[in-house]
């Protein structure tokens, strides 16, 4: 899809593809595609290894448009604020309104607003981290632009992707928008308070599409604002926040490629 509707074209790595006019160098979109992907995976490269080296766990939590990110992170900052120092990068198209939700928790929130791209990259998240004091971060959750397709193709530098479905979309997702749910390494249905009034949703066959991927991805059922369910994915934020604290400045983690570091 980014590679036809232009918007793999980003505010932050805009310099990446326009050349002078006499640069004698033949540009196709392919080309062009390939050399974007290869250089945000450097760049994601840099910000894992970034990462790392502040001991810092980064989760990308991506999901359509209104499935409940933001209320997420607002009830996992209250529940955590105790025990983690949170910091989160806010990815819109346009306006502050997410970033001012959490700053209103006490936590510091880098807005970035991506104007025509439907999806964040490594370079815009380069660019807020060097907006935040690392040195006071244990997890940094990254809320992606509302989108089941493009931010699945884009690394950032995160630890772990993390993708909500509520239950008002449909319990075919799974199915209908594979590339996300397959590079879930977990999965959050949420608005299960709202169950007692769908009859169109199952959580059994949202599961089973999951499954179906080859995704052995924990599914954890929730709601935010009822405060039903957190308890498992908050477990989960504290045991992977433990792994990272155990793996210092390894630069890497399985299924990304680490790249060598660029000068800050």
């Amino acid at each position: 899809m980014c590679d036809t509707c232009g918007c793999n074209i980003t505010p932050a790595n805009r310099q990446l593809v326009y050349r002078p006019a006499n640069s004698g160098n033949a540009v196709t979109a392919v080309s062009v595609l390939t050399h974007l992907l290869a250089r945000n995976n450097d760049a994601a490269g840099h910000n894992r290894m970034h990462l790392d080296k502040h001991g810092v766990l980064a989760v990308n939590l991506m999901s359509s448009p209104g499935a409940g990110k933001t209320s997420l992170l607002e009830a996992t900052i209250d529940a955590l604020k105790d025990e983690f120092r949170i910091a989160v990068i806010e990815g819109d198209l346009e306006t502050e309104n997410d970033a001012r939700r959490i700053r209103a928790r006490g936590v510091p929130a880098i807005q970035i607003t991506t104007g025509s791209a439907c999806h964040l990259d490594a370079h815009m998240v380069h660019e807020a981290l060097h907006e935040l004091s690392l040195d006071d971060v244990d997890i940094l959750f990254i809320e992606n632009v509302g989108n089941l397709v493009c931010p699945a193709s884009f690394d950032l530098g995160q630890h772990r992707h993390v993708v909500l479905l509520a239950v008002t979309e449909g319990d075919d997702k799974p199915a209908k928008y594979p590339v996300m749910f397959r590079v879930a390494e977990a999965v959050l249905i949420t608005k299960t308070d709202l169950l007692p009034h769908l009859d169109d949703f199952s959580i059994d066959d949202a599961s089973r599409h999951v499954r179906e991927l080859a995704n052995a991805a924990p599914i954890m059922p929730l709601s935010a604002r009822k405060h039903i369910g957190l308890d498992t994915w908050l477990d989960w934020l504290r045991s992977e926040a433990a792994v990272r604290r155990s793996r210092p400045a390894a630069g890497s983690v399985p299924g990304h490629a680490s790249a060598p570091i660029a000068a800050e």
